[in-house]
């Protein structure tokens, strides 16, 4: 890789992927690899995973040091990631870390501490169509993508979503059964970008359709950290000359 690669960590919780046998079935190498091995051919990322049951969930200080941008996905052990490594994520990305979290992760605790919500919501599991409309069609998230991206079956989310507005809507689900849904959601917080994306329930090949990970691939790169200004607090000097009152 390039020393200018974009150094990212997918990391999953890799419970339903293990334990699940419909899961393990659809992801046998877990939905961390599958994302994963779509970004390995990018030439510009440089791919690692991490899971939950790893030593400090794979997220050591060094792990995240060296991490760019963060993939995460979670559903059903939200409460048993450490309260240590959520505010270790957190500060990193305050200091210019990119995170993209995907569908169930909007309850991981290290979303809601972002967003300052309970980031609850609606949904129904019967396997139906999804269509994702692109609304920001000029955003660097939405490149190459068409106007819309078609799901065959999926589990539905609805609003209301219980987040603050985002600084940028990039996608706006409509799902068969009548509901919408926020799908795209881009926010800043620090010197760190975060995307929330919707699509990715575990009984469904999603990670496997090419625009969904286009998708994460084009917001990998919107989310990483750009060498702006060094940012400053606290009691600083003038810059200009000053009369002494």
């Amino acid at each position: 890789m390039s020393v200018d690669s974009i150094k990212v960590t997918v990391w999953n919780e890799y419970r339903h992927d293990r334990k699940d046998p419909h899961v393990a079935k659809v992801y046998p190498e877990g939905m961390h690899e599958a994302i994963a091995n779509h970004l390995e051919k990018e030439s510009d990322l440089d791919i690692r995973t991490a899971t939950l049951d790893e030593p400090e969930h794979g997220l050591t200080d060094d792990v995240l040091a060296h991490t760019d941008v963060l993939i995460w996905w979670g559903h059903t052990a939200h409460k048993e990631v450490s309260d240590v490594v959520v505010e270790r994520v957190y500060q990193r990305i305050l200091d210019g870390m990119g995170l993209i979290v995907l569908h169930s992760a909007h309850l991981s605790k290290i979303f809601k501490k972002l967003m300052g919500t309970t980031c609850n919501l609606k949904w129904r599991e019967v396997g139906e169509k999804e269509r994702l409309w692109v609304v920001e069609p000029a955003h660097p998230i939405a490149r190459g993508i068409g106007p819309y991206i078609e799901i065959k079956a999926t589990e539905m989310y609805g609003e209301r979503f219980d987040i603050p507005e985002p600084d940028t809507l990039v996608f706006i689900s409509w799902f068969e059964g009548g509901e919408v849904f926020r799908s795209g959601l881009c926010y800043y917080r620090g010197k760190g970008k975060i995307f929330y994306f919707r699509p990715g329930h575990e009984s469904y090949p999603i990670f496997y359709q090419g625009e969904v990970l286009k998708v994460i691939s084009n917001a990998v790169r919107w989310a990483a950290p750009i060498d702006g200004p060094k940012v400053t607090f606290g009691n600083v000097k003038p810059l200009e000359k000053m009369i002494k009152r």
